[in-house]
């Protein structure tokens, strides 16, 4: 199995930016970006990713809510999910962990290696 297609929740669109250029410029993902947990769910209709990189503070629906809602679907039940975060204490960091994600990347986070460390997660989770 190999990382393909990734969803990308983030409500700064800065951090969208550079995580697109990151995987779509370096790494040749499919990459498709929202801006809020909602619309990350309404993409989720159409758009089956392999990984979804999470935003965990976004406002109204925050990243642990988004993933709890994307656990809900059956299609996506087991789709890893990595949060990107700048809260990164340890409590707070197997917090994301006990809610089902499979990893956690800090913000700021190296755009260059992005990809790989993203396919090295998701190898090691599928």
């Amino acid at each position: 199995m190999q990382l393909r297609k990734v969803l990308h929740v983030d409500d700064d669109e800065s951090i969208r930016d550079i995580v697109e250029i990151s995987l779509v410029d370096f790494s040749g993902f499919t990459l498709v970006s929202t801006s809020s947990g909602q619309e990350a769910l309404e993409q989720l209709e159409h758009f089956k990713p392999d990984l979804i990189l999470l935003d965990a503070m976004m406002p109204e629906m925050d990243g642990l809510e988004t993933l709890r809602r994307i656990r809900k679907k059956s299609e996506t039940q087991h789709t890893p999910v990595v949060f990107m975060t700048a809260r990164v204490q340890q409590d707070e960091k197997q917090q994301y962990l006990n809610a089902g994600a499979v990893s956690v990347i800090e913000k700021p986070f190296d755009a260059t290696c992005l990809g790989d460390q993203l396919t090295s997660i998701f190898l090691s989770h599928s």
